[in-house]
């Protein structure tokens, strides 16, 4: 039994198919014995009375806003599933959020409760989005351009309805890290979408590559796209800054905490894999607004990894100047 509990946040714009591809998903071998649960917007919840699997393991979350009343009520509810998750009963939870909501609150519950943060590890943010409104909603919603800026793994779905070149263009500039899969009728492998995360406590292998993608922000910095200024998305910005000197982990942490207090806000997502003095191993971070997952470990460098430290932004109204001036800032001042 893993020594964590993998949580997989399924998260889109309203419309987008989530229901369809989680009762697809919930068919398949791999999701056995996986825990739902469910946060819906509106005085009455409907949306869990279309997911199929409607038993002792999935849990219909209070309506309200992310970032208040169902924060707590998330906190609550992996507490109380601990014990089956413990025993084996409970082996993956996957939350699916409205439509409506900015997935970082939930991020921010799995950080900060002390026994979610222990007992849980975010296997990865999934978005969907639909290939008939899809560039609709990311010119008009600014929920779903934080919906597919924050991904892990991005789900088009009616892909057979709807030419879908324009939306991939679209989804790549927002967020070049995120692989890209078409789901017909909410027909996905699950094995796109599932263990995306990188602080699997059990894997003798971390997979960086997957989880960073850093070659992927590298060359998107490489192009200028040119965004229609009534977009949500050109304020948006993603990219990945790469050190190839072995980091002093106190200056760096100072700086990392100076800027999620000064600049938190404006962070959607912070990821990275670090080569520190005096380690042997590489450490990974992870931070979401104002909020930093306490630095881990991980067992081993990959096979042919360059060693070298490589840190993804993804910022709303935040300029790539002010990171790398800060980080060059903080080199120079051990010296």
């Amino acid at each position: 039994m893993a020594e964590t509990t993998p949580v997989t946040v399924l998260t889109g714009f309203l419309g987008a198919g989530k229901t369809t591809l989680l009762n697809h998903l919930l068919r398949q071998p791999e999701l056995a014995r996986t825990a739902v649960l469910i946060n819906e917007f509106g005085e009455i919840g409907l949306d869990h009375l279309l997911v199929e699997k409607l038993d002792d393991t999935t849990v219909l979350l209070n309506a309200g806003c992310l970032c208040c009343t169902v924060r707590g009520d998330l906190a609550r509810v992996l507490r109380e599933m601990l014990p089956r998750a413990r025993r084996g009963e409970i082996l993956r939870i996957v939350i699916e959020t409205t439509g409506l909501a900015d997935p970082v609150p939930i991020l921010a519950t799995l950080m900060t409760d002390p026994v979610a943060a222990a007992a849980y590890r975010l296997d990865g943010i999934v978005t969907m989005v639909d290939a008939v409104n899809g560039l609709a909603h990311l010119d008009t919603q600014d929920e779903a351009v934080r919906q597919v800026a924050v991904a892990d793994r991005i789900v088009v779905s009616k892909a057979d309805l709807a030419d879908a070149a324009r939306l991939r263009e679209r989804l790549r500039a927002l967020n070049p890290g995120a692989p890209i899969a078409e789901a017909a009728h909410g027909l996905v492998d699950p094995a796109l979408i599932l263990h995306a995360g990188l602080f699997d406590p059990g894997a003798r292998s971390p997979d960086v590559t997957g989880w960073l993608n850093a070659a992927a922000f590298e060359a998107a910095s490489g192009h200028h796209h040119h965004h229609d200024p009534n977009r949500h998305d050109a304020r948006i910005s993603a990219f990945c800054v790469t050190l190839n000197v072995p980091l002093d982990w106190p200056a760096l942490a100072m700086w990392l905490e100076m800027l999620i207090a000064s600049r938190g806000e404006h962070l959607l997502r912070v990821k990275g894999i670090l080569n520190l003095k005096g380690h042997d191993r590489p450490v990974a971070i992870h931070a979401v607004r104002h909020l930093m997952h306490p630095p881990v470990k991980l067992s081993a460098w990959p096979a042919d990894d360059p060693r070298t430290s490589r840190m993804v932004f993804i910022t709303r109204d935040l300029p790539r100047a002010v990171i790398e001036d800060g980080l060059r800032a903080f080199q120079a001042a051990p010296e």
